[in-house]
């Protein structure tokens, strides 16, 4: 065999060799990611769960300061935030992302109901809430900064509560919700203590639309 033929054939082993290593290195990352994102869904599935059973307990304890208290509110949260992380890694149009979102809207409606009608019946004052409508369709180019700017005021104020729901979402309580809050489809919308905004500018413009001096004045729980 010649010289160039040796080096032709060692050439195209090397090559099938670096193939072969790029291929099982591409495989092994797919496989360990899709099992990352698993066990994601699956401890979010638990945590929505164990939300939704803590809230029907609140519910048969109204008025008591120790089953009011903020472990449920920062729960739920962080729930929201390991969403917002597997939506970011699996994308919006994914249908685990879609459902777990279906889900932990209704916990967010039912939190904001909850907190409403705790505040009526124990003749407390509730909370400052936001409810932000947004869009990942592609058709609203500010929410991003909008998302971003209410993350900073709730770190700022932390008894800010801060209630996000994708306007698309295909959710029939979302909808009625949707309805009975009139918010129209011009995102993104906010609603802050039962008054509509809609567009984003800028965070100071934003922080002009709460009431005056309620994000100073509230409480330190959190969600």
């Amino acid at each position: 065999m010649s010289l160039t033929a040796r080096n032709a054939l060692l050439a195209l082993g090397i090559t099938v060799a670096l193939t072969g290593t790029v291929a099982y290195t591409v495989n092994y990352l797919n496989r360990m990611r899709v099992a990352e994102l698993s066990a994601m869904e699956d401890k979010l599935a638990i945590d929505i769960l164990s939300l939704d059973t803590q809230f029907s307990l609140l519910s048969a304890a109204p008025c008591d300061s120790s089953a009011s208290s903020t472990t449920l509110i920062n729960e739920l949260s962080d729930v929201g935030a390991r969403l917002a992380y597997a939506e970011s890694q699996l994308g919006s149009d994914n249908l685990q992302v879609i459902r777990l979102k279906d889900q932990y809207s209704l916990l967010e409606i039912r939190d904001y109901m909850i907190t409403k009608q705790l505040a009526a019946a124990c003749g407390t004052k509730p909370p400052v809430t936001v409810l932000y409508f947004y869009s990942n369709a592609g058709d609203c180019p500010d929410c991003d900064k909008a998302g971003y700017a209410l993350s900073y005021l709730h770190d700022t104020y932390p008894s800010l509560r801060v209630y996000s729901f994708d306007y698309n979402l295909d959710l029939g309580a979302l909808k009625t919700f949707i309805a009975v809050t009139k918010v129209q489809n011009s995102l993104p919308a906010f609603v802050i203590n039962n008054k509509q905004i809609y567009g984003f500018t800028s965070l100071a413009d934003l922080e002009k639309q709460f009431p005056k001096g309620s994000l100073a004045t509230t409480s330190t729980s959190k969600l």
